[in-house]
């Protein structure tokens, strides 16, 4: 394929994601991720390294937090393990994304050092 058949990179998303259980959040974050990142289940067709528009409800909090990354990972339909389709989102390097990043580890406590499965590892 050549460059010019390719999506663009910067093709821009705005997904709407609401957590209500600690389970889903530890399910969802991506600690591994340099600045941390978001699964999030969806059957929109992207491609690595699109840039997405997220509004996150995180618990009880009556406030959407508006949030923005890149796609680093994706799970297609019919993968192996019966996993959700979705992806995975980096935060890009914000004091938004830093602030909400610090709020799930507030959160999320020492679950984070649980060895459960998640949506991406």
């Amino acid at each position: 394929m050549s460059e010019s058949e390719k999506q663009p990179a910067g093709r821009a998303g705005m997904l709407s994601l609401a957590i209500k259980e600690r389970t889903a959040l530890f399910a969802a974050f991506m600690p591994h991720i340099k600045g941390g990142g978001l699964f999030i289940p969806t059957n929109r067709p992207y491609q690595m390294g699109d840039q997405v528009y997220m509004l996150l409800t995180l618990m009880d909090e009556p406030n959407k937090l508006p949030i923005s990354g890149r796609v680093v990972w994706i799970t297609p339909a019919g993968s192996q393990g019966n996993r959700q389709q979705g992806i995975g989102v980096q935060f890009d390097d914000t004091e938004a994304a830093t602030a909400v990043r610090q709020k799930i580890e507030g959160i999320l406590g020492n679950a984070l050092k649980a060895t459960r499965q998640t949506h991406t590892m």
